[in-house]
């Protein structure tokens, strides 16, 4: 008989969602995550969304995908449209991290701000750093990042460590930072207009 809800999430969120399930009982949710390194390549984000939904869909009631249109330009919700399968709402992940007041009022205040989150500071080399080549290729960071005017970190965590680490990541791209701490309420109040719905 198959199992309740299979939630489709992004691997940069998983720490955050995996936290929020436990802390909620959401006992009938199961959490598969994807690469995180799709969002270095948005194209890829649908295919590998359906992938997933067709692999693991008939083992459970309901699918919801825990992503943004994260760069997709709108391809992960065509994807998405003959499965019926809803996604998180927003064009990006930190939108629902900080929540969408908030986040747009950070992109009209600047929309050159280049966005971190616990996960993309804990992960900054193997993501952007290495991830994008400029370990071998140093010469292409003022390239990849010539239009973006500041940094902003979405603190989920209050964390001197990756308070610290934040900073350095803003003196390597040479942008100045600032830091907003959202904690996982926003996520939180995001994720539980959809679980309410998911259950049976």
């Amino acid at each position: 008989m198959p199992r309740d809800t299979l939630v489709i999430a992004c691997g940069a969120i998983a720490r955050e969602l995996v936290m929020l399930v436990r802390q909620n009982g959401w006992e009938h949710v199961k959490v598969q995550c994807l690469p995180a390194e799709l969002h270095n390549r948005p194209e890829k984000i649908p295919g590998a969304v359906v992938e997933a939904i067709e692999k693991h869909r008939g083992d459970f009631r309901q699918v919801f995908v825990a992503y943004a249109d994260c760069g997709t330009g709108g391809l992960l919700d065509k994807a998405l449209a003959p499965y019926g399968i809803e996604r998180l709402p927003g064009a990006h992940c930190y939108e629902f991290f900080s929540g969408p007041a908030t986040f747009a009022a950070l992109s009209d205040a600047e929309p050159g701000t280049f966005y971190l989150t616990d996960f993309l500071v804990r992960h900054f080399d193997r993501l952007v750093v290495r991830g994008l080549g400029l370990d071998r290729h140093p010469e292409l960071k003022s390239e990849y990042f010539r239009h973006y005017r500041r940094i902003v970190y979405l603190a989920q965590t209050q964390s001197e460590e990756l308070a610290s680490l934040a900073e350095a990541h803003a003196r390597y791209l040479g942008l100045p930072l600032e830091v907003h701490f959202t904690g996982l309420d926003p996520f939180r109040r995001s994720l539980t207009e959809h679980v309410v719905q998911w259950r049976s």
